[in-house]
């Protein structure tokens, strides 16, 4: 037994030393790719696919069953990587998947050209084919991503710094897709709006691709330390996450926090041109503010030394100020359209607090069952991505046009737009904050980063 202590307290050491500067940013780049195209799965699917020709319920039916295959490829690519490890041989596999398939996505109808027609029950099965591909890819890389936090470090400060430069990178990877549609929109005004999508997916792909490279190269495989020192240790079984209060308290939390990113950036656009009747220019101007601010405050949370009871303090107050927006967006009249400025302000920093916090809690789930870590980010992400595949498809379906004026179809007295934008984000901020009001997590001990991550 001493011997085994003597044998281990080296590794230990070692994962409770505090990530540095490189790592955490090798790590955070390798998400750029599905983020810069998730990005423009969730604002500009729904726009394309109804300006080349398909009904709303089409063009829901799309999403869904991209939805769909994201999430359940998550339960088997989480059980996979628990079984064989690789996280980066994942994580190249499924980059490579997703920047072949999603030219596709934006693209023209394949089955379409192959067989000469072009009804639209073909284009529905045509383009959700793509779709769900495109997503298989995407879970396999994120699971992959998201795994390898806490095998990489046991300290919490880093882990949550990871997590942190996780989500900035996303808001970049955001602000990089608004700036090359753009750019797009901009210098291809005299051609079809199908080449239009379809540049913008190449650039997309080419940039996130880029920073794939970066990660694969910069980031070390954390499954040849942990092989090394867990390889007589047994894989921890489903059941014993089942059987964890805190595992459906922390999948609800982040399932709902999902739910208040996605449906609200699906509904924006619609929202500030339709019901605000503001400028075109604000359909990129507001979703820029939006990130740029959780950019920010997701740079300062990596400077912060967390705990437990930080984390459902910064969760909650992350739900307040979308509890705020939800009921500004709900009420507020289109003649007063540049409130939205201030309220997109708000918006950006509920995002982040919420986001970085909400997977932050993932970590401390797992703690230091590493065995099991991927099945649980799996298995959360395959709820996730159900719920919002089923949530924009009933908005959508329900909503019947998206070139109809949304204040001519309501739900509950309220446009479809306004509602889905306002209310929905709103009540499940409230129901997660309640959520995370009643965690016991568990205490976490905090080591500072060994330098800042921004000098």
């Amino acid at each position: 037994m001493v011997n085994m202590r003597d044998s281990e307290s080296p590794y230990e050491a070692q994962m409770e030393e505090p990530l540095g500067r490189v790592s955490i940013l090798s790590y955070g780049s390798g998400h750029m790719l599905n983020d810069i195209t998730s990005s423009c799965w969730f604002t500009y699917l729904l726009v394309f696919l109804t300006d080349v020709g398909l009904s709303p319920g089409d063009a829901a039916a799309v999403m869904l069953s991209g939805q769909l295959a994201d999430g359940f490829t998550t339960i088997f690519a989480g059980e996979l990587i628990d079984r064989f490890g690789h996280f980066k041989l994942w994580h190249a596999g499924g980059s490579i998947l997703v920047a072949i398939s999603f030219s596709s996505v934006f693209g023209s109808c394949v089955p379409c050209k192959l067989m000469g027609t072009s009804s639209s029950t073909l284009e529905t099965v045509g383009y959700s084919t793509f779709a769900a591909i495109f997503n298989v890819g995407w879970a396999v890389t994120q699971v992959a991503h998201m795994s390898m936090v806490n095998c990489m470090t046991s300290n919490p400060s880093s882990r949550v710094s990871l997590v942190s430069c996780r989500n900035a990178f996303t808001m970049v990877a955001n602000l990089s897709l608004y700036g090359i549609a753009l750019l797009m929109f901009t210098l291809l005004r005299s051609v079809s709006v199908l080449v239009q999508y379809r540049w913008i997916a190449y650039v997309s792909i080419s940039l996130g691709s880029c920073f794939v490279v970066i990660f694969l190269v910069g980031t070390k495989e954390p499954g040849s330390i942990q092989h090394s020192t867990d390889q007589n240790l047994s894989r921890i079984s489903w059941a014993y996450w089942f059987k964890r209060v805190l595992y459906y308290q922390v999948a609800l939390v982040y399932t709902l926090t999902r739910l208040v990113t996605n449906v609200s950036q699906a509904f924006l656009a619609f929202y500030v041109i339709n019901d605000l009747e503001m400028p075109q220019s604000s359909k990129a101007l507001i979703p820029a503010i939006i990130y740029v601010c959780s950019l920010i405050v997701s740079v300062i949370l990596q400077e912060t030394r967390w705990s437990s009871w930080r984390l459902k303090l910064y969760f909650s107050a992350g739900a307040v100020l979308w509890i705020l927006s939800g009921l500004g967006i709900v009420l507020l009249p289109s003649r007063l359209h540049n409130v939205m400025y201030a309220i997109s302000i708000i918006i950006g920093a509920a995002n982040a607090l919420m986001t970085v916090t909400s997977i932050s809690m993932e970590g401390v789930l797992v703690g230091e069952d590493l065995n099991g870590c991927a099945f649980v980010y799996g298995s959360l992400s395959f709820v996730d991505k159900v719920s919002c595949g089923i949530a924009l498809y009933i908005l959508e379906s329900y909503q019947g046009s998206t070139h109809i004026r949304s204040n001519s179809v309501t739900a509950f007295g309220y446009p479809v737009t306004r509602f889905g934008l306002g209310f929905v984000p709103a009540a499940c901020s409230l129901l997660s904050a309640i959520v995370a009001y009643t965690m016991d997590l568990p205490d976490t001990r905090r080591r500072p980063l060994v330098e800042p991550l921004l000098a």
